[in-house]
């Protein structure tokens, strides 16, 4: 978006000088881009000191006006999403398609914030005692950060922000360094839709802003969505410090494949869902547990799939897929076909061969990648890879399969493909997993339905987005009220034994 990136404070770009930069990258060239403000302390303490200023009076705004300004904010989000697409992609190099879907499914965030309303009703019991009347509310909790990825620029923040400012709180957005020219643009078009001054605020920055939000007083609750070491330091940083956390760590989701499954459905997901992004999304297949008896014939089947993918520039519309998003991560991912190959597994399809539209050399590259005969203690099954890498495990039954998934310490994703309804239902009552598909190889939920895994791919009590983000963001009052009625004198007196009702 501009050669230089830097952070929102306030209602505008802030003007003051930048102790320290970092680089961003094109990854379909391997050129530097821009430069993006990494913030101090200063920086920080302007941001949450914005948003904390900004707070009492977007609290006491009414419901119908916040929800006002939702809707001006979704259609200009709505009306800018390819400009939008095109930032995501130029930074994060995936495919302007890809981007497009991204923003679409973060647009659907931002219609669920739109029924706030309805969301933020209480409770009320009449006469719970003679004369008297009990009642809930629900009431934003103040200042709330959200860390979030480079996978996910835009879709990500939206799995946060609308929904705390529609309850009531302020933001501030600490995103990626390595693409963050999204969150200025977000920014621009909520006070284009008359988000007061403050409300949101963007922090470009590394571990310095995160550890500032982590520790800053005024910082009511963190949110969080990347690898599991980093969320568990979240978790245990923001706890540490009095933080309501809701931290999404990291995956690995499994595909399993029994065998009357519909092997064309189940090959062109595990494709679509293995390598859309480049295989750089939390939701992505990265092991597909198939029973040995149709092992060959599915990897047959993915085979003549990734050899028509076309591998190119995200602004490319013949690209398919794009590059990684830095160097350094390309070459991670690369290493796990060496480690895989040297400690058992085969090297079925090798991404590194594969042809890139335009020749680019020196952009991030990594075609889609399939290790077979993957077993657990294998580092290629056991990380988390984060990139174009599908491995194959094979499995004797769907008892196996279960075993496999239930042992694994994440628990984000899942999906069967069968024909078999009784084993799907099986299936979904005995896994594991927070979320589970049936012949849908990415079963991320709807917005009105809340995102998040089990076990070491969650650490706090709330998923993102839907019920559960608005419970995350608010917090319930109760109050018990009593109205004497003017022409009734009401029985006084001083007790001192315990209150009882009557």
């Amino acid at each position: 978006m501009s050669e230089n990136v830097t952070h929102w404070i306030g209602g505008a770009r802030h003007q003051g000088p930048a102790e320290r930069r970092a680089d961003v990258y094109n990854p379909a060239t391997g050129k530097v881009s821009g430069t993006v403000d990494l913030a101090g302390q200063a920086e920080i303490d302007a941001a949450v000191r914005s948003a904390r200023e900004a707070f009492p009076g977007w609290r006491d705004t009414s419901l119908s006006k916040r929800v006002q300004v939702l809707f001006r904010f979704r259609e200009l989000l709505r009306a800018n999403s390819d400009r939008l697409a095109e930032v995501i992609s130029a930074e994060h190099g995936k495919v302007v398609s890809d981007a497009k879907g991204e923003v679409a499914r973060g647009l659907e965030v931002v219609d669920f914030a739109c029924g706030i309303p309805h969301l933020l009703k209480g409770g009320y019991s009449e006469n719970v005692s003679t004369g008297v009347d009990s009642y809930s509310i629900l009431q934003p909790l103040g200042v709330v950060a959200g860390i979030t990825p480079f996978n996910f620029p835009a879709m990500v923040p939206m799995w946060m922000f609308p929904v705390a400012i529609a309850c009531g709180n302020t933001f501030v957005l600490k995103p990626s360094e390595k693409d963050p020219s999204a969150s200025l643009l977000i920014a621009e078009l909520w006070a284009e839709a008359g988000l007061p001054d403050g409300v949101f605020n963007v922090l470009q920055g590394d571990k310095v802003a995160v550890d500032g939000l982590l520790e800053h007083p005024d910082v009511a609750a963190v949110s969080f969505v990347g690898s599991t070491p980093i969320a568990q330091y979240i978790y245990g940083r923001a706890a540490e410090n009095g933080k309501r956390v809701q931290a999404l760590g990291g995956a690995k989701n499994h595909m399993v494949v029994l065998p009357d499954a519909d092997l064309d459905l189940a090959a062109d997901s595990a494709v679509s869902a293995g390598f859309g992004s480049a295989g750089e999304r939390c939701m992505a297949i990265s092991a597909v547990a198939v029973v040995d008896s149709v092992a060959d014939e599915l990897i047959a089947r993915i085979r003549e799939r990734v050899e028509r993918l076309r591998v190119g520039p995200g602004d490319d519309d013949r690209s398919e897929m794009g590059p990684l998003v830095t160097r350094e991560h390309r070459d991670k991912v690369a290493s796990y076909l060496e480690s895989g190959v040297e400690q058992g597994a085969t090297l079925a399809i090798d991404g590194r061969v594969h042809p890139v539209l335009g020749g680019e050399s020196d952009g991030f590259w990594l075609g889609p990648s399939l290790l077979d005969h993957v077993s657990p203690e294998m580092d290629c099954y056991r990380d988390e890879i984060f990139g174009p890498v599908l491995s194959v495990v094979r499995v004797s039954d769907y008892d196996e399969a279960v075993r496999l998934i239930n042992d694994n310490r994440y628990g984000n994703g899942t999906a069967i493909f069968t024909n078999d309804g009784g084993a799907a239902r099986r299936f979904q009552n005995e896994i594991q997993v927070g979320m589970v598909g049936i012949n849908v190889p990415i079963p991320v939920p709807m917005a009105y339905y809340s995102f998040g895994g089990w076990k070491q791919s969650l650490f706090g009590d709330s998923h993102a987005h839907g019920t559960e983000g608005v419970h995350f963001y608010t917090r319930t009052k109760a109050v018990t009220a009593r109205w004497t009625d003017p022409g009734k004198r009401p029985e006084g007196g001083v007790n001192l034994g315990f209150p009882t009702n009557g």
